[in-house]
């Protein structure tokens, strides 16, 4: 991805939040000269990876495959006690985040507002591939169960549970508009624990054309370190 493009999609997300009433800690805010002032009280928030995360998986296509997100908060696997995770994210009309899987982490995916989610789900093989099996889950405490393969729609104010080793690819609906999505979760580790069904790259390849407006939680290594 483009580092201008990068800009851009930060302030249509910065503007879609405002509209959805959706406030970032100060630091969300921040430029590259505000980061280097301020790094050395700033360790959880790099060693944690919070902050503003953009992918399109490698695909070139951002619209088309891809994510923005904004990490609120998360624990760290090797230090420290917090045990749970907190992610806004933008989801646009078709959308795709890959099918996926997660080894150790759980998470509860909220669609805060504006258009429907769809979720597709499969159960994970002892090898990994897809089951036939029926997938059963919970949606805002009420078990549901569903073909393999099989889509849930989250409406704004829905939610939906997924345990470790549940495959699943989410998009915003066609002709629903824009989704504001929610992910609680237990500790997030997003270079090790995501299992793609066809591999991708979790973190873009960044053409540096101009100055990044605000730092992606990848950039902490190469512009913080």
């Amino acid at each position: 991805m483009k580092r201008s493009e990068i800009n851009n999609r930060l302030q249509a997300a910065k503007a879609f939040f405002r509209r959805m009433r959706v406030s970032l800690p100060p630091w969300a805010f921040w430029s590259l000269s505000d980061w280097k002032k301020a790094k050395d009280h700033c360790h959880e928030i790099i060693d944690a990876m919070l902050g503003w995360d953009m992918t399109d998986f490698g695909g070139k296509d951002f619209g088309r495959k891809g994510l923005l997100l904004f990490t609120m908060r998360n624990g760290n696997t090797k230090k420290g006690k917090k045990p749970y995770a907190e992610k806004i994210m933008v989801v646009d009309e078709m959308q795709e985040t890959p099918m996926h899987f997660h080894r150790h982490k759980m998470e509860d995916i909220i669609n805060r507002g504006g258009g429907n989610l769809v979720i597709e789900l499969y159960n994970a093989t002892s090898d990994e591939r897809f089951s036939k099996k029926p997938v059963t889950v919970s949606i805002d405490g009420i078990t549901r169960t569903i073909p393999a393969g099989g889509k849930v729609v989250l409406t704004p104010g829905e939610s939906i549970c997924l345990t470790q080793g549940l495959y699943h690819r989410f998009y915003g609906q066609k002709d629903r508009g824009r989704v504001l999505v929610g992910e609680v979760s237990t500790v997030n580790d997003d270079a090790k624990d995501n299992r793609f069904y066809k591999p991708v790259s979790r973190f873009p390849d960044i053409e540096e054309d101009c100055a990044p407006l605000h730092l992606l939680a990848a950039d902490y290594a190469q512009f913080l370190k």
